[in-house]
């Protein structure tokens, strides 16, 4: 789901909380190193997201927080900020020329830049918990 968070609506963060999960403890925060990643610069997105994306030639940012049960994507248009929460089990990353995350009929594609390589940690950190929680949730059917 996408949400309009310019302003604190304490319904959508109710919401964004039960989908991903509350935020991380400080502690845990600083036990796994961050949670937020730097700044990257947006590509690509699929037709159904253009509209959360600034029109004119202006360079289009977002940021990634992760959350225990999934991650939050943070775009900015302007002065507004639009909050795309995704749960893990939605969740599914490509590493091409840069990478692109794709969940709910949607993806999000950021460029190969220096801003992508300062993040190659939190990626890293990203798939581990995606790995953790999926084992920790999967299926009795699923098979290893």
């Amino acid at each position: 789901m996408i949400f309009n968070t310019t302003y604190h609506n304490s319904d959508d963060v109710e919401f964004m909380n039960d989908l991903v999960g509350r935020p991380f403890s400080m502690l845990k925060a600083l036990r796994i190193r961050g949670v937020g990643s730097k700044r990257m610069i947006i590509e690509e997105v699929s037709v159904n997201m253009q509209q959360y994306l600034n029109t004119t030639a202006d360079i289009n940012y977002a940021n990634i927080e992760l959350r225990p049960g999934g991650i939050l994507i943070r775009i900015n248009k302007g002065l507004q900020t639009f909050t795309w929460a995704i749960p893990y089990y939605q969740l599914v990353i490509y590493k091409s020329d840069g990478s692109s995350i794709h969940a709910q009929g949607r993806f999000i594609r950021f460029s190969r830049n220096q801003f992508f390589k300062e993040n190659k940690k939190f990626f890293d950190k990203l798939l581990d918990l995606k790995v953790k929680y999926d084992f920790e949730f999967r299926s009795p059917t699923m098979s290893i």
